[in-house]
């Protein structure tokens, strides 16, 4: 006899301040100092504001458990609801405190959160204390551990050792478990140890202080790191010289005169790659391929490269003050590899760069030199002596490991850069060696100052368990080889400089490795961005923030096999389809990693490279196309996430983070997108049931891939149970009958909230939020019968739930003009098209003109844009008034006026302000999906202001005829 779990519903799916944790999602962005993320770069990490709220969610108890558990079915009375809203806002309230980004080391608000959650943990053991396995699933003295087995850049295990659990992490990429590692399994070992340095060791004071987490870490890793840093300029800082102003330079540039004489520290030197010039008689040149020869674009210290022909030579001078035209483009044409040759210009074709490039005949030119002056960044011309120094340097190591043929993501291996070691010029990757073998130095020093320390000689190694002297020069060289790869991050041909801001744009500014035709080299010896030291600075910060509390590990292994899950909480952010080369683009910190630190976890390091044939990412050049890519993608999910739900701990629910932009296909039925139906069809056919969904805002706006693009700015956070073994069928019309039940609500909750605890979701984010409600009816039945008696897809059921949206429930004028905007925007088209579609919607062309929202003249007709609508609008006065109407002049006076001018609109037009914003809703969906983005983003706009609106309205004097704008 099965004996069931009893379940006390929590709070993740019943409620979340959205408001708050989202508001701490986006501030985490910005934060730099002490935060995981400086430690070592990973792709799509989840914000730690948001992980800490989820997994608190998950595992604390909702007020309502007991009572629904006790009446099944039945409706509660006011008076408990009410109960319930203050218990939750209790839980609210500590939620938007343990969110906030300065309680990250608050242990008076870290503690409170634990109390709750082994409160709750607490209630569900006396629940279960009858069940046959209560000894060992239902321990109260003992919370349930936590496992996240596709752990990446360890936010989400992180913050549940956080919050009190033993913790697990598991990945399959090497690089991700050194990361895990290095977050939540080494930290532990050595909290509340003193560092071990002569420096600390010297000041007695500083020493026997108490050092608390892995502050005792981070200092010893700051020390040893400076010492590195200063080790590898005694060897090969007669690369990077600096750069003095002579007399010569001078001349040219007045503003250099007072610095005659003077030695500047290097900070970049800007390169541009060559080829020989296609045209004959300048065959003998190496053209430059500059994208642009803007050095600087700030205000009050613009500067550039200018340069000058002579005969069949040119020679770069670099110039300050207004910025000619025709500094912006260098010698590119137009987009992609188009560029001119700088003495003919004649055009240098793609196929012929590609060429040179492939025959190794792409070399590369100094542009400039930036350097450090006494007032600030100065921009320096090229010289031969500089650009000597730096070709003929020849390493005697270089990674040799392929880039994939991935022209997704991957685009310097058309133009002949093919290993990761095409990626560094000769001095970038000198200095990278430099500095990875000196990590075997360093640990013969840690291991020596450790003994002597009081921490013991003891042998054993840290992949066998030891915390002694050797354990401990273990872990150091672990963190100073994450330094490594920051610098290898800012260091290598593919970072380039950003003139508008003077900085590096790090090599992994987008999550692919695109071709730089112009590039900065970083001076890693400087004390400036993009340094050793800087990297050294801001590891050290981290290390000094993680929590190094409770014995936590990490693990690699395949997540689709793993039987880690069992017994314990799960919370995981897996692989989104196709998004990112997970494994592909590890191999650039990889290479180095494995040369630094193999011998300390020789089995994590095995391999060549990263393993790649079992990573669940659809990669279509792995698979062998688009197809067979998504097969083993929706395969390998399929059997992880029924790992999981044959594993995970039964009294909690599981949560999923999914983050991927709605890439539409079209049928008669409807939109699909294929990586969020394949990921929604793995979950759902590993049995489980969506019991939640919540889409929180994890991403910042300021992506390259954002920028000029409504891009996606939320995880969707599924919350799923089993689906229970008596799971009822039912036909697709008592499921239509069901969606049309739940769905009106679950938009209305989405795009209002709920009173001061819900925030609305995004309009970017609606047509894929929505999915959540509508799969969690799908999901919960055994199957849904098709008229044929077929079990219905995923993908149908996504695409009715999608087409929901776009269902007319409007004025017969709005649902004219919303029909003819989907089909038209705002283009002109026959009279006679739109007297069919206006008869078919209840209305006709002539009343819609009279509403004042449609040109028709001469047999054309158009909607008006706001901007043509009239000035002199009064509501109050307008015989005719549709929402499509109400909507634009919004827009209109919003523009003008801001939200004050909006809130008088809104006032007056009081009783259609709800279908108002539901229509700014639909029309920004159906321009998002048309790729409309100025007029989405004006949709997006008035949705966005909608709260600051209506408190406007609510300001706003009653109006009267004529006097609404007077």
């Amino acid at each position: 006899m099965t004996v069931t779990v009893k379940t006390p519903k929590k709070l993740i799916e019943v409620a979340l301040p959205l408001d708050a944790i989202n508001e701490a999602a986006a501030r985490e962005k910005s934060i730099r100092h002490g935060h995981p993320s400086t430690l070592h770069l990973w792709w799509a990490r989840r914000p730690l504001a948001a992980a800490r709220a989820v997994i608190f969610a998950q595992m604390v108890n909702d007020p309502s458990w007991k009572w629904e558990l006790e009446h099944p079915g039945e409706i509660p009375p006011n008076n408990i609801k009410a109960s319930w809203a203050a218990s939750r806002n209790r839980l609210f309230a500590i939620i938007k405190d343990l969110v906030k980004w300065e309680n990250t080391t608050n242990e008076a608000v870290l503690q409170k959160a634990r109390a709750e959650i082994r409160k709750s943990w607490r209630e569900t053991c006396e629940l279960n204390k009858a069940h046959p396995q209560a000894a060992e699933l239902f321990d109260p003295e003992k919370l349930p551990a936590f496992h996240d087995p596709f752990a990446g850049g360890g936010a989400i295990p992180l913050e549940a050792q956080r919050l009190g659990l033993e913790s697990y992490a598991s990945d399959l990429n090497p690089v991700a478990v050194l990361i895990n590692k290095a977050m939540i399994e080494i930290p532990p070992k050595f909290a509340g140890r003193p560092p071990v340095n002569p420096a600390s060791r010297n000041n007695k004071a500083a020493w026997s202080q108490q050092w608390s987490r892995a502050q005792g870490l981070a200092e010893d890793v700051r020390y040893y790191g400076q010492w590195m840093r200063d080790e590898a300029e005694k060897r090969i800082g007669h690369l990077y010289p600096p750069v003095e102003i002579g007399k010569e330079t001078a001349q040219e540039r007045p503003d250099l005169k007072p610095l005659v004489g003077q030695k500047l520290a290097v900070i970049a030197w800007l390169w541009a790659r060559t080829v020989k010039s296609p045209n004959p008689a300048f065959r003998h040149v190496d053209v430059p391929l500059a994208s642009t020869f803007v050095l600087s674009s700030r205000a009050g210290n613009e500067a550039y490269v200018c340069p000058s022909i002579d005969g069949d030579s040119y020679r770069l001078s670099v110039k300050i003050g207004k910025l000619p035209a025709d500094a912006k483009d260098g010698t590119k044409l137009s987009r992609g590899a188009n560029f001119r040759c700088l003495l003919s210009g004649t055009p240098i074709e793609p196929q012929y760069i590609k060429a040179e490039g492939r025959a190794g005949r792409m070399g590369m030119r100094l542009l400039a030199v930036v350097v450090e002056g006494p007032r600030g960044r100065l921009y320096l011309p090229p010289s031969v002596e500089i650009e000597q120094i730096a070709k003929e340097i020849s390493p005697s190591w270089r990674p040799e490991a392929a880039l994939p043929n991935d022209p997704r993501n991957f685009w310097t291996v058309d133009y002949g850069l093919v290993t990761y070691g095409d990626l560094f010029t000769p001095r970038q990757l000198l200095m990278l060696s430099t500095l990875s073998d000196l990590i075997t130095e360093i640990k013969e020093n840690i291991e020596r100052d450790a003994a002597a320390s009081g921490v013991g000689h003891d042998t054993t190694p840290l992949d066998a368990g030891g915390t002694g002297s050797l354990a401990y020069a273990e872990t150091i060289a672990i963190y100073l080889a994450f330094a490594i790869s920051k610098v290898a991050n800012i260091g290598s041909s593919i970072a380039s400089w950003m003139s508008d801001r003077g900085a590096f744009r790090e090599t992994f500014a987008r999550q692919a490795i695109p071709m730089a035709w112009d590039f900065a080299e970083s001076n890693p010896l400087a004390d400036a961005g993009g340094s050793f030291s800087s990297a050294i600075d801001k590891g050290s910060m981290a290390i000094g923030y993680l929590p190094a509390s409770i014995r936590s590990v990490a693990i690699q292994t395949d997540a689709a096999a793993q039987d880690i899950s069992a017994g314990k909480v799960v919370s995981t952010d897996p692989p989104y389809y196709d998004n990112i080369a997970y494994a592909d683009l590890s191999d650039f910190f990889y290479v180095w990693l494995r040369r630094a630190l193999r011998p300390i976890f020789p089995s994590l390091f095995a391999t060549l490279s990263v393993p790649k044939s079992e990573e669940l990412v659809a990669t279509p050049y792995r698979h062998g196309g688009k197809e067979k890519a998504e097969a083993f993608f929706l395969a390998g999910m399929t059997r992880a996430m029924h790992r999981i739900a044959g594993q995970a701990h039964p009294s909690m629910p599981v949560t999923i983070y999914y983050a991927y932009k709605q890439s539409e296909s079209q049928s008669a039925e409807g939109t699909s997108s294929t990586g969020w139906v394949t990921f929604l069809e793995a979950v759902i056919h590993s049995g489980f049931v969506l019991t939640g969904t919540w889409p929180v805002r994890s991403e910042g706006a300021g992506r390259i891939i954002a920028k000029g693009a409504n891009a996606l700015a939320s995880s969707i956070v599924l919350v799923c149970r089993p689906r229970p073994a008596s799971a009822e069928t039912i036909s697709r019309r008592a499921f239509l009958r069901e969606l049309n039940q739940v769905l009106p609500a679950a938009l209305d909750e989405m795009t209002r909230g709920s009173g001061d605890d819900r925030s609305p979701v995004a309009p970017v984010d609606l047509s894929q939020a929505i999915i959540g409600p509508g799969m969690a009816v799908f999901s919960k039945y055994a199957a849904v019968l098709e008229a044929d008696g077929t079990p219905m897809t995923v993908q149908t059921a996504y695409r009715l739930i999608n087409r929901f949206l776009a269902e007319d429930d409007f004025d017969h004028d709005t649902q004219f003009c919303l029909h003819w905007f989907e089909q038209y925007g705002w283009k002109e088209s026959r009279f006679g098209e739109a007297d069919t579609l206006a008869r078919a919607k209840g209305t006709s062309v002539d009343g819609v003109k009279q509403s004042g929202v449609l040109f028709a003249e001469g047999g054309i007709v158009r909607l008006l844009k706001w901007a043509e609508y009239p000035s002199d609008w009064d509501p109050t006065d307008d015989a005719r008034l549709p929402i499509w109407e109400a909507l634009h002049h919004l827009i209109r006076v919003f523009k003008a006026e801001g939200e004050s001018g909006a809130g008088k609109v809104l006032a007056a037009v009081a009783a259609k302000a709800e279908a108002t914003r539901q229509l700014s809703y639909r029309l920004y969906t159906l321009c998002e999906r048309a790729g409309w983005a100025e007029d989405a983003r004006a949709y997006n706009e008035i949705i966005t202001s909608w709260s600051a609106i209506e408190s406007a309205a609510a300001a706003a004097p009653k109006a009267h005829q004529g006097d609404l704008f007077g």
